[in-house]
């Protein structure tokens, strides 16, 4: 009881029996204090009435929120229990969000509740400004260095060593630039089955892999911390691969020569049909090898790392052409040997990358190729990183014995990091120089703006 009205109480009671019992006197009544205790006494009793309301809706929300969190548990996947948050973490959302977050449906859902499916993919268009030495034109291409695509990734837990995985990845790139040229300036549709595996990962034995999908030589020759490599990397002919060379001299006429029949990065077996095995990490080390279709076969061995201010990253692989058509112009290839390392230092952003590999033929000269480039990612906005590269290539017997092709390049990279998207472009000159018997072809120039979004 508030004290105001304990004091008014008491008040009255020795005013009224402030006399001895025994005195027979009459009680006078202050009838002011009487009516002051009277009001005193009704809005208590208001007060009170007012509580009970509030405790009933009060009771009434707790039902009602009790009852969400039992459909909640009933419907919502188990939450993993975290470890407890250091005090200098931020604040963790409350709990009741990540349920309701789990309890609505996903647009997309497996057609096996025990595997997990992921979609993702990305777009990446460009416009290509090519002069040949006679004429200047635009040409709209799908960036062939990494197409538009879309994927589909399952996953499921067998226990807490294997898991198992699906992958199928599909191409889908109208106009592809390795396909475009002077003669054939709207190429049309271009599909490829990138990937069709199953995969089996442990965390102690490593991986195997069958199916369609990067060989162990994959990306060997393609190291790169520089953050060009959507359209500048090692592999120089995948902006403009399908452009003809044409005649220096006389009628000027287009050759069948491509800019990617001289030049060649010689990375591995790209993706085949295989069996790939990946061993576990070891100090930033890991071996793959895989046996190919064709009878053919590689192996590889990775590493990356960082330190002392620098993160790197390299790979090198010897692959087994068993003397098969690797490559559409080289039947006669054998053994290839194909490395890269590229080292970043963090804080300045400055970088470098080199890439080699060297291809054995029986009936013609060995193909070489080297490549080299020097970056530097620079952070002027708070919307990503810009990335700037010059390059230099030079691939020797690329298509016959003594052609020697090289191309200067240079390129930005405008990072949205908030909206999984690149703005570059590009400029890059390609010559060949071939053998006196072989007629002098122009340079080809091109000049590339495009971009590339992610989902």
């Amino acid at each position: 009881m508030p004290f105001y009205t304990r004091h008014a109480l008491l008040t009255m009671v020795f005013a009224l029996w402030g006399t001895p019992l025994h005195a027979a006197e009459p009680v006078s009544i202050d009838h002011a204090l009487l009516q002051t205790m009277q009001e005193t006494i009704r809005q208590q009793q208001l007060h009170l009435q007012q509580q009970a309301e509030q405790i009933r809706l009060h009771s009434q929300k707790l039902e009602a929120l009790q009852q969400q969190v039992t459909t909640l548990q009933q419907t919502a996947p188990p939450i993993p229990v975290k470890a407890p948050v250091a005090a200098t973490d931020k604040p963790a959302k409350p709990l009741i969000h990540k349920q309701l977050a789990a309890a609505v449906p996903p647009v997309v859902t497996s057609g096996n509740d025990r595997i997990r499916l992921a979609i993702s993919g990305q777009l990446n268009r460009a416009m290509n400004v090519a002069s040949d030495g006679v004429s200047t034109r635009i040409y709209h291409v799908d960036n062939d260095g990494s197409n538009s695509r879309f994927r589909l990734v399952g996953s499921a837990k067998i226990n807490d060593d294997l898991s198992l995985g699906t992958r199928i990845e599909i191409a889908v790139a109208p106009d592809i630039s390795t396909r475009v040229s002077q003669t054939s300036q709207v190429y049309g549709d271009y599909f490829n089955q990138r990937w069709a595996e199953v995969s089996l990962a442990s965390k102690r034995f490593g991986k195997l892999s069958i199916g369609k999908g990067d060989t162990a030589s994959n990306t060997t020759a393609e190291a790169d911390l520089s953050k060009t490599s959507v359209v500048q990397y090692s592999q120089i002919y995948t902006m403009a691969g399908g452009m003809l060379f044409r005649e220096k001299n006389g009628a000027r006429a287009l050759t069948r020569l491509k800019i990617s029949d001289v030049f060649n990065n010689g990375d591995g077996l790209t993706r085949q049909s295989r069996l790939r095995y990946d061993s576990p990490g070891f100090y930033g080390f890991s071996l793959a090898g895989s046996l190919v279709a064709g009878q053919r076969s590689d192996i590889a061995l990775y590493w990356g790392g960082e330190g002392y201010g620098f993160q790197g990253a390299g790979a090198f692989a010897v692959v087994n052409t068993k003397g098969t058509a690797t490559y559409s112009t080289l039947p006669d290839a054998r053994l290839l040997y194909d490395g890269s390392f590229s080292l970043l230092h963090k804080q300045t952003g400055l970088n470098v990358t080199v890439s080699g590999s060297l291809l054995e033929r029986t009936a013609a000269g060995n193909r070489t190729n080297l490549y080299t480039k020097l970056g530097w990612i620079a952070h002027f906005t708070r919307l990503g990183s810009t990335a700037f590269g010059l390059d230099y290539t030079r691939t020797s017997n690329g298509y016959a014995d003594g052609d020697r092709a090289t191309s200067v390049g240079a390129a930005v990279v405008q990072a949205f990091e908030q909206y999984a998207t690149e703005l570059y472009v590009q400029y890059r000159v390609h010559a060949l120089e071939r053998s006196a018997s072989l007629a002098p072809v122009s340079d080809i120039n091109v000049g590339t703006v495009g971009v590339r979004v992610k989902f």
